[in-house]
């Protein structure tokens, strides 16, 4: 008897165990939107410190078929902003101009066209609690003037 009472109450720590720690997970969403005249709305976007993982979502307002004037979001520590919009237009359209081996992409989006959105989910254990990170479009000719700053924490 006093064996099954000790597996019953080891089950129930567990599962206090599992049910805190997903309590804990904390998904904050973001929003960004690209247009037709290469701008993002948004030059900086916060994520608070107790946030566990992000849900960017990247909207383009315009008209413009990705081929033309397609958008992505590239997340990157800042002194890596050149070198990943390098690696992307070696990439090509076909990998939405990202690098998928570039290890200097933290995240980001598929390429969208006007009309079009993109969603993204990465977990915040890469960034640290009071840094500050670049983002920006790697469509050629695009990162010179469609990027920002994502502070965490």
């Amino acid at each position: 008897m006093m064996r099954l009472i000790r597996q019953v109450l080891a089950s129930a720590a567990l599962i206090g165990a599992a049910t805190a720690a997903h309590a804990a997970d904390k998904v904050c969403k973001l929003a960004i939107t690209g247009n037709d005249l290469m701008q993002y709305d948004k030059q900086e976007l916060v994520v608070a410190a107790d946030c566990t993982s992000v849900e960017l979502t990247l909207t383009h307002s315009g008209k413009l078929p990705k081929e033309a004037m397609g958008h992505n979001w590239v997340l990157v520590n800042t002194p890596d902003l050149s070198a990943v919009a390098s690696s992307g237009m070696t990439a090509g359209p076909a990998n939405n101009y990202v690098d998928k081996a570039d290890k200097k992409v933290l995240a980001s989006t598929k390429l969208v066209g006007g009309g079009e959105s993109a969603t993204v989910t990465f977990a915040t254990s890469a960034l640290k609690k009071g840094g500050a990170y670049s983002y920006e479009c790697t469509m050629p000719g695009h990162n010179s003037v469609m990027h920002g700053v994502l502070k965490f924490g």
